[in-house]
């Protein structure tokens, strides 16, 4: 359930007093209990609450996280905004706001004291203590009733309040004298990305190759176990899936809510801070990567804008709006090459998502790529003779890689959202809906489509091929090529060489049971038709939709050949819908999350591959599921988190943990390695709420992560 717009229309009395509630929750970040002085506060009943928790979990958690203030597709559902803005406000002011939108795509479809009840519930979550009395479904007396917190509670302006500042005409003291690294840092070229300093990470997989490893090894095996706090820096509150940038002592972050900061990477200090001001109807969303180049730094946005920085003073170059429809989303963030900024649009679309290119410089646009075939051009046959506006999904929600020497940038596309369009083929014609689950090879200069290989074809089951595309060379029968490597949710990796396209092996890691074997010469995927959902039967199916591996990235070190991954090893249950309700997936089949037939409770897998050999070289398993990407290290060192907040270094030859933390939160992006005045550092950003952290948690009930403080992690060896 997903709460925003503005709407108008009759509903249930219950319905209203929930869509109030939407209203409120709207861009909340933080926790802040309510002030209930008021006599005409709002009021409901613990039963009311407890009743309204379970319907939250049923609607509106998949959106808005278990705990409401997790979410990755939608913003939290409690924090200081609600009592900053809307506390002491009459319910009645706030109802047409979003009147029957709950949930989205299937208004009203709850029942009624459902809806009173989740509304109960939200109240809960807000600090609002319990008393004797529902929440009422009576017009009239909603009128009456005004969310507790009241102009006590709301923020006051500079100066106001009990302190009164400085005196004035005070005089203080010169601060110390300090260097900013700002006044050094230089532009980042595309030489500079595709050679990256060993200092620095200028891509969130470090460089053009997204390889993900760092040449740094004063951090190694025989003192990594030493490692201790540098400093650490409290971010916006909100999910946080971004990697920070380095460049020249100069981190740069992403913060929940479109906000970036530049602080220096060896004192955690402020540099300058740059936060965007939503317009109505946006919602806040994740962000997985921002960019630098040139002397600018760049994000997409939540209201899909392309947003340049000048990096020295985080003032505003240039602002371009991609779309104009809010189903359109930049999660993934920009890969910037030659000139161009490329980013990838994800969403539920009629017709499709883009590949979009924008000048650099400029922020004029250059060419866009439709990544779902169009019927009138190659690949338009595939769709099982839907007309376009029938076609949705192929989202680009990771950033793509880029070959210098080949001039080809490297996208993964997602699946369909709509499967129940390509379930069933007509006579002699293809459903294998192009671009989905596919790699895409363009050129950066133009846009066309130089090759394209698919995955995945009809994917009926959610598992999309949207991941990392690593760029490396190894020798493919005695001569050394450049090759793509990806993988899917199903946690097969293929190989491709990366000038033709052409498959040159499979490497399947043994957490799924739909592809029962792979054409040795062809590299065709045979999948088991029992696994096709559809046909109104039961099903097991690994992995889970949440995907064994996900978007969380691995690390390929260049001089062993070794692959390092992040797993979760488990499985859902496929069943029909027939309770009238709407399913998962639109061939009506609803899916819910198991552990695997074999589990022993351990479900969070960190695997080393050789991919040279194709041989397994360690896995290293443990109770919680993986929540971060890998990095690997030349001192030996592989680093990666989980959802119980676990921080490690594993030896990389042998799996064997070396050094473990705790973190204050969810470690959900991928960790880096940098270097400042000769000494290197490993940073990781915390922050619950993203998809790895709000998908598996029930497998682990006895895990809590209650509070949310997104933050920057940032270590040192003595």
């Amino acid at each position: 359930m997903k709460l925003h717009g503005i709407f108008s229309g009759q509903h249930s009395l219950a319905l209203r007093a929930l869509a109030a509630l939407g209203v409120i929750v709207i861009g909340l970040q933080s926790p802040c209990p309510l002030n209930a002085q008021s006599n005409n506060n709002a009021t409901y009943t613990a039963i009311q609450a407890s009743a309204g928790r379970t319907a939250y979990s049923q609607a509106c958690a998949s959106c808005h996280g278990l705990n409401t203030d997790d979410g990755e597709f939608a913003p939290p559902l409690k924090g200081a905004a609600f009592t900053q803005k809307y506390a002491g406000q009459p319910v009645s002011e706030l109802i047409s706001y979003i009147i029957g939108k709950m949930p989205p795509g299937n208004p009203g479809s709850l029942s009624a004291p459902a809806y009173t009840q989740i509304a109960a519930f939200l109240l809960q979550q807000n600090g609002a203590p319990a008393g004797s009395t529902d929440l009422p479904a009576d017009a009239p007396q909603l009128a009456r009733l005004v969310f507790p917190g009241g102009a006590a509670t709301r923020g006051r302006g500079p100066g106001a309040g009990p302190s009164g500042g400085l005196t004035p005409g005070v005089t203080l003291p010169p601060p110390p004298t300090k260097t900013n690294p700002l006044d050094q840092i230089t532009p980042v070229s595309d030489a500079l990305l595709e050679n990256p300093p060993a200092a620095d990470w200028l891509t969130w997989r470090r460089g053009f190759d997204y390889q993900g490893f760092s040449p740094l090894k004063q951090i190694r095996k025989s003192n990594v176990n030493n490692l201790r706090v540098a400093w650490t820096w409290t971010l916006p509150p909100g999910a946080n899936e971004a990697t920070p940038l380095v460049h020249d002592g100069v981190m740069l972050v992403y913060g929940f809510g479109d906000s970036i900061q530049a602080l220096d990477a060896a004192t955690g200090d402020l540099l300058w801070q740059y936060s965007r001001d939503l317009p109505k109807g946006f919602n806040p969303t994740v962000k997985r990567n921002i960019a630098i180049y040139g002397n600018k730094v760049y994000l997409g946005t939540s209201d899909v804008h392309v947003v340049a920085l000048e990096v020295k003073t985080g003032k505003v170059a240039w602002d371009q709006a991609l779309e104009s429809d809010k189903g359109f989303q930049l999660t993934g963030g920009p890969l910037i090459a030659k000139g161009k900024l490329m980013i990838g649009t994800g969403g539920r679309v009629s017709g499709g998502n883009y590949i979009i290119a924008l000048d650099a410089e400029t922020g004029k646009e250059a060419w866009r790529f439709k990544t779902i075939a169009q019927p009138d051009e190659p690949g338009g046959d595939t769709w099982n003779n839907h007309p376009l506006a029938d076609r949705n999904g192929a989202s680009v929600w990771v950033a793509g890689s880029y070959d210098a020497r080949l001039n080809l940038t490297f996208w993964g596309v997602a699946q369909t959202y709509d499967t129940g369009v390509l379930a069933h083929p007509k006579p002699a014609v293809n459903n294998d809906g192009l671009y989905t689950d596919c790699t895409l090879a363009l050129n950066p200069d133009t846009g066309k489509l130089v090759w394209y290989y698919q995955h995945l074809p009809n994917d009926q089951w959610d598992l999309d091929w949207v991941f990392e595309r690593q760029i490396v060379r190894m020798p493919v029968n005695g001569t050394v090529r450049p090759l793509v490597m990806t993988a899917g949710k199903m946690a097969i990796y293929d190989v491709l060489d990366a000038e033709t396209g052409k498959w040159i092996y499979s490497k399947d890691l043994g957490l799924q049971n739909i592809v029962t074997s792979i054409d040795p010469k062809t590299g065709k995927k045979n999948i088991d038709p029992n696994s096709l959902p559809g046909d109104g039967k039961d099903r097991v199916i690994c992995p889970h939709a949440g995907g064994a591996k996900s978007w969380i990235p691995g690390s390929f070190n260049p001089d062993t050949k070794i692959l390092y991954v992040p797993l979760v090893e488990s499985c859902m249950d496929l069943n029909p819908v027939r309770d009238g309700g709407r399913g998962s997936l639109s061939t009506g089949v609803r899916w819910s999350l198991r552990p695997r037939p074999d589990s022993d409770g351990r479900y969070g897998r960190v695997q080393a591959i050789n991919m040279l050999t194709r041989e397994v070289v360690w896995t290293s398993r443990h109770r919680a599921p993986e929540s971060s990407g890998v990095l690997d290290t030349a001192g030996g060192v592989v680093f990666s988190g989980s959802i119980d907040r676990y921080f490690r270094a594993y030896d990389d030859q042998t799996g064997k943990v070396l050094w473990e933390t705790r973190l204050n939160d969810v470690p959900s992006n991928a960790p880096i390695s940098y270097s400042v005045n000769g000494r290197q550092y490993i940073a990781i950003g915390v922050g619950n709420g993203g998809a790895q952290a709000i998908t598996f948690p029930p497998l682990v009930p006895e895990i809590q992560n209650t509070d949310r403080a997104a933050t920057i992690w940032v270590f040192e060896a003595p």
